[in-house]
């Protein structure tokens, strides 16, 4: 499904009076003081998700998110369908009034190695206007930028509201279909809006319609079974590091494009994007050229990439002559927003089974998968968060893809499928989540709790 048009602005009666757009703005902007401290204190709170670190933070993070909720009047509860803890919190609002459900997570990546951090990364820390921490971006200010809507309206809620703060979004979210099937009724709403993503640019809103989804596989390759030597033996026994090595190879072509037959592309929307951008934002190294045809767009976010993210073999320093029995590879793939990804793995099995060199013995796995996301971004919920995100930013959003995978996106949209899904965020170009030094923009964060704040008036506002 192709994106709305790009910065488009809705031609919509203006439902917010001018001193109700004041009054929310000046509101907020006395409000950052403390939010952004909240903010700092569910930073402080290393919740990783992960099973190899501690998860009573990721309790104390639980809990730190549901003491918020209650005190700006919401029901709260804190769910475990099998997985880490979500809080779901409710409130009311006028008699007939539209629903809002407003999601997060409150999980955190890793920090890796503290070395590659300018200050330490469970310690916030503001450089040059930014807040630099792990979690400060992604996704603990989506919590906060709910926090802060609520609080702008205070007593005079528009609408009734639901937030949902998922507890293992960085781990893959396996408890949701769960949290979906058993606490769905509470979460449905006229609106969901979903604050995992972020803008094209300081100074440039965005409202995300595509998102591509991902195939994870593993492929394992044996060719013998003990390792022999491999001065007597080399020259005529394959071995598995030489075998995996031409398969992943014949997974792109010689410009760098995916050679999978039969995975789906689509077109992305005509921003200004160019190579000198691109390189700047992804540390793309002197002299290493870009891969792919078409548009830098579109290779990023509706045409499938492949990635080989891990390969198990002998390290260097462990290394004998040795003529390797088995090696594998964990091959990440992403896939245009329309593909389905059960059908995107078996594209790719067959492909690299077809590959197979020397007769060797491969088999290919599949870890994890997720579906890609494509809005319908037009109806009256989209003309109004457009219009919210040109009153808070005094310029119209854009519509942007996505190249990640964000799989809790598709479950919203397929359980709840009359209600408008809104992907929104706080991150820009340099938020670096996921990687040392994430940070976000504390002036851009503002913007982002204005818009949510004038959303929620908006909707309260519009006609049944």
């Amino acid at each position: 499904m192709p994106a709305a048009p790009v910065g488009r602005v809705a031609d919509v009666t203006d439902l917010l009076p001018a001193d109700r757009l004041d009054a929310l703005r000046a509101r907020v902007h006395d409000l950052m003081p403390q939010v952004r401290a909240d903010l700092e204190a569910l930073t402080r709170i290393p919740s990783v998700s992960l099973d190899a670190f501690d998860q009573a933070h990721v309790e104390a993070s639980a809990e730190a998110t549901a003491a918020l909720l209650r005190a700006e009047g919401l029901d709260v509860e804190i769910v475990r369908e099998g997985g880490r803890p979500a809080v779901i919190g409710h409130r009311d609002g006028p008699p007939g009034s539209r629903t809002v459900t407003l999601y997060a997570h409150h999980d955190v990546q890793p920090p890796g190695d503290d070395a590659l951090w300018d200050s330490p990364p469970f310690e916030p820390t503001e450089r040059g206007g930014r807040l630099y921490g792990r979690g400060a971006a992604d996704d603990k200010a989506g919590v906060m930028a709910h926090v802060a809507a609520l609080r702008a309206h205070g007593e005079d809620l528009p609408v009734g509201v639901t937030v949902f703060v998922e507890g293992e979004e960085e781990i893959g979210s396996d408890s949701l279909p769960t949290i979906l099937e058993r606490h769905g009724e509470k979460l449905r709403a006229d609106a969901i809006v979903l604050a995992d993503s972020g803008n094209w640019d300081i100074g440039e809103p965005a409202l995300t319609t595509t998102l591509r989804g991902m195939v994870r596989a593993v492929v394992t390759v044996r060719t013998l079974d003990h390792g022999v030597h491999s001065g007597m033996f080399g020259g005529a026994v394959p071995d598995a590091l030489m075998v995996l090595v031409r398969l992943l190879a014949s997974l792109h072509d010689d410009e760098g494009n995916v050679a999978v037959a039969g995975l789906k592309e689509g077109v992305a929307s005509d921003l200004d994007y160019d190579e000198a951008r691109l390189r700047r934002e992804s540390g793309l190294l002197d002299g290493v050229e870009v891969v792919g045809s078409g548009s830098l767009l579109t290779r990023m976010w509706t045409k499938p990439s492949i990635t080989t993210i891990g390969i198990d073999a002998p390290s260097i320093e462990r290394s004998s002559n040795t003529l390797v029995p088995q090696a594998r590879a964990k091959v990440s793939m992403r896939i245009a927003p329309d593909e389905f990804d059960l059908d995107a793995f078996e594209l790719l099995k067959e492909h690299l089974l077809a590959q197979v060199p020397w007769g060797a013995q491969v088999e290919v796995e599949l870890e994890e998968r997720g579906a890609g996301f494509a809005a319908d971004a037009d109806g009256p919920v989209y003309d109004q968060a457009r219009a919210a995100f040109a009153d808070a930013w005094g310029t119209p959003p854009v519509d942007i893809g996505v190249g990640g995978s964000i799989p809790f996106v598709a479950a919203f949209a397929e359980q709840f499928p009359e209600a408008a899904i809104l992907v929104t965020g706080v991150e820009d170009p340099d938020a670096r989540a996921h990687g040392a030094n994430e940070s976000l923009h504390l002036g851009e964060f503002e913007k982002v709790c204005v818009a949510e704040a004038v959303l929620l008036a908006r909707l309260g506002a519009l006609p049944d």
